[in-house]
């Protein structure tokens, strides 16, 4: 047993110093042996596999996944910190396993709607508090109903919730009638001088104003590889598009796109980030995508989390009313100004 581990350790430590060089055959090699391996070894060496893992942009999913539902000594750092892990997985593994597991997810630098909503309904009052906490948690506002629910016997949820930045207003009436002086005091407080008292929500805020802060969480070289595997096969268009999205694959959506668009994977790459839509659907009329088509892209990705619903609304309102000749036009003359 003591040379497996060793053996599980060795292939971890070397796939974490190779990892932004692997191609996508290289990492799937490491995927299939590290999950064998970690059918094999005891808790200790699942530990450190999980450890070398759950800080790299580019890992092997399968054993990503893997381990995050593993005993939670294995499973924290992957749950806390792995980019890999999607919406899908978080939200699967936040029903299926206990109030350990959740708590880690409910620490994550960002969090959606979906993911919280789970958190809130399965979790228990800790993870309730962890979650309210978390100013990278976006909260639904059933989310926030049900939080306020169970804060009315839990004064320092009540707290957690009074030092959020994102309650409406009804919200913060109705926890102020519920709360105790001590969270009535905080209310006040933060009502009267604004974000600067709460640094953690400013600096969740201003995390989520840059791009690359949202890039560098995707592994975009292993998606065009499964992209362009597509493309010398069936091909690609519109429903491609849509099978990656619904499968919440932001990066393979963002390497379809770019080849759909004739444009270069950077610019798609900027242009599915950032909060001026317009370069994003200029291409999109361009390639004729249908309105429930960026809608759902919209739905995804940062976006989930930059763009509020309302804004989402117009974006889709203003892209049914482009010209498709007109965004051919800009399109072109784009084109043609990367070329150069």
């Amino acid at each position: 047993m003591s040379r497996r581990n060793d053996l599980a350790r060795n292939v971890a430590t070397l796939f974490s110093f190779t990892s932004e060089t692997c191609s996508d055959e290289q990492i799937e090699t490491y995927d299939h042996v590290l999950v064998k391996l970690s059918d094999m070894v005891e808790a200790q060496a699942r530990e450190f596999i999980a450890d070398r893992l759950a800080k790299l942009r580019r890992a092997p999913e399968k054993t990503v996944r893997r381990l995050a539902q593993d005993d939670i000594s294995v499973a924290r750092p992957l749950l806390e910190s792995s980019t890999v892990l999607r919406d899908v997985d978080l939200i699967e593994i936040a029903r299926d396993c206990g109030d350990d597991h959740r708590m880690a997810i409910a620490t994550r630098d960002i969090l959606s709607e979906l993911v919280t909503d789970v958190l809130v309904d399965e979790g228990s009052v800790p993870v309730k508090r962890a979650v309210a906490e978390n100013a990278g948690a976006s909260l639904s506002s059933g989310g926030v109903s049900r939080l306020l629910d169970a804060a009315g016997i839990d004064e320092d949820l009540q707290l957690a919730l009074a030092e959020r930045a994102d309650l409406q207003e009804a919200e913060i009436s109705r926890l102020a009638e519920l709360a105790g002086e001590r969270v009535r005091i905080r209310l006040f407080e933060a009502v009267s001088s604004g974000a600067e008292a709460m640094p953690a929500a400013a600096k969740a805020a201003a995390q989520r104003l840059s791009n690359e802060f949202w890039l560098q969480r995707y592994d975009f070289e292993t998606a065009m590889g499964r992209v362009l595997a597509v493309a010398r096969g069936p091909g690609l268009d519109e429903q491609t598009l849509l099978r990656f999205a619904e499968d919440d694959r932001f990066a393979e959506v963002v390497a379809v796109f770019a080849m759909l668009g004739d444009i270069g994977l950077e610019e798609a790459k900027h242009w599915m980030v950032r909060l001026d839509t317009d370069p994003f659907l200029i291409v999109a009329k361009a390639c004729g995508l249908h309105v429930a088509t960026v809608d759902k892209l919209l739905t995804i990705g940062p976006w989930r989390y930059r763009l509020p619903a309302a804004e989402r609304a117009r974006v889709v309102e203003r892209y049914a009313s482009i010209i498709p000749q007109s965004a051919r036009l800009l399109l072109n003359e784009w084109q043609g100004r990367l070329a150069s």
